[in-house]
């Protein structure tokens, strides 16, 4: 539970939004869908590692692969369900006889079941309203008769006809389905749209069905989309760590959950202050670099340059939405072109080097010419360079 001492973002949110009171389930989808990044590559042990990470950040469910992809992907989650990970493994199956079997052989007693839904999807694959339906009913039943508790997802339902989408929904729960995915497979929807489509799946199914909701970002709106849907009624919230996914990624797990429990006041169950470390490790196993302006995890946010943020550093509240141990990061003092003379001062402490104060003025000038020329920060080292070039300098602690 976020220290409300830790959140800085004033009474306007409070003004403006009733604070939820339920608590939010969810879902990591970074071994299935975060994988489908283009290019990204895990080995069973790195997902065996990634889950672990994953499952430390206090996630409830954790859907582990999908095992008809390849023997390795069939290994990894082999070691995952030996691992003894808190969180409750799901696996992943479309709605194919052999993808069930092999859900029901591994020993995965959850799991999603997955079929396109809307014309667009079923017209490009020539198979009927009708016939894909029958394909869902027949997995849904066959898993459910296996033992494997069944949450069935709907593949580009916010594009899909309403009434279709509520008849195959109603159809999957008959056949024995226990909870519902409501799927934004290209980001399409707008948070306005997410809320829409969740009451109106609520309406045709009942009140008791649990919803997820499972987003991409391909609007920029993955997050935004994830609190319409909680607010809307979804009980369960699919994401990746750092975003990961196809296209422009998925949810962002932690981005969601910050925004959830600091701005709503919904409760996650998600141990933040894990959220940086985690995501710079999964980023460096997968192969990929994160913009440094990134939410939440990005290395500039607690990160100063400037010089009139950095005369205020000293207080975080002035320059921050929130602090930095509740995500795990650190604040730092950077040199460059746009720092100013209590950049300096800063930086001389932090490092123990003493330079008398008529000096900064130089020491500045020579840190802006620096950044300017290289187009970038000056480092620890170069500004020690340049106080050994001070006719007077000293860099005794």
């Amino acid at each position: 539970m976020i220290d409300p001492a830790e959140i800085w973002t004033g009474t306007l949110n409070s003004r403006a939004i009733q604070a939820g009171d339920t608590r939010v389930g969810l879902y990591d989808t970074t071994l299935r869908d975060g994988e489908q990044t283009v290019g990204v590559v895990m080995t069973a042990e790195e997902k065996l590692e990634i889950a672990r990470l994953v499952d430390g950040l206090g996630v409830d469910r954790m859907e582990v692969g999908f095992p008809r992809v390849t023997a390795e992907d069939r290994r990894a989650i082999e070691l995952l369900l030996g691992a003894g990970l808190d969180a409750e493994l799901w696996g992943f199956s479309r709605a194919v006889a052999a993808d069930v079997q092999l859900i029901s052989e591994l020993g995965l007693t959850h799991s999603v079941i997955e079929a396109p839904v809307s014309d667009l999807k079923l017209d490009a694959l020539g198979v009927s309203r009708d016939k894909m339906t029958g394909r869902i009913e027949e997995a849904v039943s066959s898993a459910v008769a296996a033992g494997v508790h069944v949450a069935f997802f709907g593949v580009d339902g916010s594009r899909a006809d309403l009434d279709f989408l509520a008849e195959v929904y109603r159809r999957a729960l008959a056949a024995g389905a226990s909870e519902l995915v409501v799927v934004d497979t290209l980001g399409i929807a707008a948070p306005e749209a997410v809320g829409y489509l969740i009451a109106y799946v609520r309406d045709a199914v009942g009140p008791d069905v649990p919803l997820h909701f499972h987003g991409h970002d391909d609007f920029g709106l993955a997050t935004a989309g994830a609190v319409a849907a909680v607010k809307a009624g979804a009980s369960w919230i699919h994401g990746t760590v750092n975003g990961m996914g196809e296209r422009a990624g998925n949810g962002n797990l932690c981005e969601i959950a910050l925004a959830l429990e600091a701005l709503y006041g919904y409760q996650t169950g998600l141990r933040l202050e894990q959220s940086v470390p985690v995501a710079r490790r999964v980023a460096d196993m997968c192969g990929y670099g994160m913009e440094p302006w990134k939410p939440l995890v990005g290395e500039n946010l607690f990160r100063r340059e400037t010089g009139a943020v950095a005369a205020q550093f000293h207080d975080p509240q002035a320059v921050e939405p929130y602090s930095s141990h509740l995500v795990g990061a650190t604040r730092a003092i950077v040199l460059g072109k746009k720092s100013g003379v209590e950049s300096i001062r800063i930086k001389l402490e932090e490092l123990g080097l003493q330079v008398p104060e008529e000096h900064w003025g130089d020491l500045l000038t020579a840190v802006k010419s620096r950044g300017v020329a290289k187009r970038g920060l000056v480092t620890d080292e170069e500004l020690r360079d340049m106080i050994s070039d001070l006719p007077t300098a000293s860099t005794d602690a």
